[in-house]
């Protein structure tokens, strides 16, 4: 799978500022930052050693001169770390590290095995599925040495069946009670299968995968991070985001169906991934890089476009997992976005959706708002409540009497009181007639053609608790795609201020997402879940908070809270308010970020399990602590 380098694809240009020289410089010569410094430097050198406050150090002045240094970022394990974890000695299972070779490089070759002979996990089996033709002896003759020398060496010779084939023979050989494949121009962290093992015993998962990165052709420049969320199965199914390193059990694999099928050629590990975690009993993601892809022509970590041919084999991939959970759909891969699907899942039935959109004058909005989603809802079976809440313009009341004409089944309901955005929503809710709910703020205005049957297509299915949709500011940047958690003591959107044509971080802009929480401004939901939850909270979220605590609230159900990209929308939101610190609007949300912080200080501390530890949590764009 392609996958664009997450350091700069199409970062909005306020990030490249922060990292600029001059404020870099300015930073380093602040007396309090260099006390810091001081702090950090001296907890480094008792806790972790010289050798890491060297790192740290060089890894610094890199950044001030802009020189980037992946073995400082990427976990790179210390030279103590891997002594201890030799004599350390750890039992365990043995992990069968199946390869299947194909005419590979001598050099590629002897890199990848040196990185298996070096693990710091001694309990290995490497099984060596050789389809090399007679014009590239030289992996064959390095691999028969191999077996030859250690007994933990497993070398067959085998006619080429294709790459799912050839890694089928290699299940057949390999004897472990925990498998993982291992590409045959690639390479392992020393560290690799410790930290597998060691998570596997603390955890009992069946399934563990990790971080990786991408390095050039001579393992010294780097091509890309991937730095992933724990499991998410809708960005599995938009997008091969697990890949490598994966171990699983092999009682698991059995259960999956211990072969790679042929007509899945070129997303062979796509489809075998997608069977493993259906199955799985436990997931668990390891936040640390683990495996490196070397990037070279014909390699997929180099460019997908290598492989034409695997695109439409991940389409049958995922369309085959559909059919197998039986949700109606079918993927379709994303024109230039190699390795990126959308998927479309059928409607079953027609239910009737609620749109609950709450206005005060602003009879302008209102109607750019009404216009456009009843031009592009996609899907007939709806209604519309708009919640009249203290509106003073005449105009606006004027405005209302035209709506049962203009829009078939749009009513007004009034709602008496201060504004209470949870109130005013929980208040239109009770007249909802829908199975589902729609909350829509005024200034959306709709732009994607079947915005209502996207959202709709989600949340019918009764593993999604809510469904938001893409969001744009009036300049084209990104306004929401999703919800983090922990950005700046609360909770932060999605990659905000990206360009409108961007693929985000390892393509989470253009493929479904799986997080947390969504934005309330357009918001679908069942309404037995809303009632369920109680609606939104009046007490605690008047006005800030109340969706993100509402989808908490789903999310711990076990439900799942999706972001489709499919569904796109302008939210006339201001983009920059300026600070407010004395109106009673903001001590009102100080009054309410510090209600969700302690509600929700389990997640706001710790990081956000469809964020990544690697990024920080300052900003929502995606960068590198």
């Amino acid at each position: 799978m392609n996958k664009p380098d997450p350091r700069d694809q199409n970062r909005p240009a306020d990030v490249a500022v922060q990292d600029s020289v001059g404020g870099m410089a300015r930073r380093l010569l602040d007396p309090a930052h260099l006390a810091d410094l001081a702090r950090r430097s001296a907890a480094t050198l008792r806790d972790k050693g010289a050798e890491q406050l060297w790192r740290d150090v060089t890894f610094r002045v890199g950044l001030a001169l802009h020189h980037d240094s992946w073995q400082h970022r990427a976990d790179l394990p210390l030279r103590r770390e891997l002594k201890a974890q030799r004599a350390a000695s750890l039992p365990g299972p043995t992990v069968s590290i199946v390869v299947p070779v194909f005419n590979t490089p001598a050099k590629f070759f002897k890199e990848m095995l040196q990185s298996v002979q070096k693990q710091t996990y001694r309990r290995w089996q490497l099984v060596l599925v050789d389809a090399s033709d007679e014009a590239h002896p030289a992996a064959s003759e390095l691999a028969r040495t191999a077996a030859k020398q250690d007994s933990r060496v497993v070398y067959r010779k085998i006619e080429n069946g294709g790459i799912a084939a050839n890694t089928t023979a290699g299940f057949a050989l390999a004897t472990g009670e925990y498998l993982t494949l291992l590409d045959h121009d690639d390479v392992l962290y020393p560290n690799a299968l410790f930290e597998c093992v060691q998570t596997i015993q603390n955890t009992g998962a069946d399934f563990v995968y990790s971080d990786e990165i991408v390095l050039s052709e001579n393992l010294k420049a780097l091509g890309g991070y991937h730095f992933k969320p724990d499991f998410a199965p809708d960005y599995l199914r938009g997008c091969n985001y697990i890949t490598h390193l994966a171990v699983f059990s092999r009682s698991l694999l059995e259960e999956a169906g211990a072969a790679e099928y042929p007509e899945f050629d070129g997303a062979q590990d796509h489809e075998l991934i997608l069977r493993l975690t259906e199955k799985a009993r436990r997931i668990e993601h390891i936040k640390k890089v683990l495996y490196i892809w070397r990037g070279h022509a014909g390699s997929t970590a180099a460019g997908m476009e290598a492989k034409p041919y695997a695109l439409a084999a991940g389409e049958r991939a995922i369309n085959a997992q559909l059919k197998r959970l039986g949700l109606p759909g079918q993927a379709a891969a994303i024109d230039g976005a190699p390795g990126a699907y959308r998927l479309r899942y059928e409607l079953t039935g027609s239910p009737l959706v609620s749109v609950l959109i709450p206005n005060k004058d602003h009879a302008e909005d209102l109607q750019r708002c009404l216009s456009s989603l009843y031009a592009k809802a996609g899907y007939d079976n709806f209604e519309v409540l708009v919640i009249e809440n203290n509106s003073n313009d005449p105009a606006t009341f004027a405005y209302y009497d035209t709506l049962p004409e203009k829009f078939p089944r749009c009513r007004v309901v009034r709602y008496e009181g201060a504004f209470n955005f949870s109130a005013v929503n929980n208040f239109g809710a009770q007249f909802a007639a829908g199975e589902h709910l729609l909350l829509l703020n005024n200034d959306i205005e709709v732009l994607s053609e079947g915005f209502l049957r996207e959202l709709l297509s989600y949340s019918q299915r009764p593993d999604v608790g809510a469904v938001g949709a893409k969001l744009y500011y009036p300049d084209d940047t990104i306004q929401h795609a999703g919800v983090l958690m922990g950005i700046n003591g609360s909770a932060g959107h999605s990659h905000k201020s990206y360009p409108r044509r961007a693929v985000g971080d390892l393509y989470r802009l253009i493929t479904t997402q799986d997080y947390m929480a969504v934005t309330g401004a357009c918001l679908m939901t069942k309404t037995a879940l809303y009632r369920e939850a109680g609606g939104l909270d009046e007490e605690q979220f008047a006005v800030a908070y109340n969706d993100v605590d509402y989808c908490l609230k789903l999310w711990e159900k076990g439900l799942l809270n999706v972001y489709t990209p499919c569904a796109e929308a302008y939210h006339y939101e201001s983009k920059s308010r300026g600070l407010d610190t004395l109106s009673e609007n903001a001590k009102r949300y100080e009054r309410e970020k510090a209600n969700f912080y302690a509600k929700y200080q389990r997640y706001i501390d710790n990081y956000d399990p469809y964020y990544n530890p690697h990024f920080n949590n300052l900003f929502e764009n995606f960068g590198l602590k």
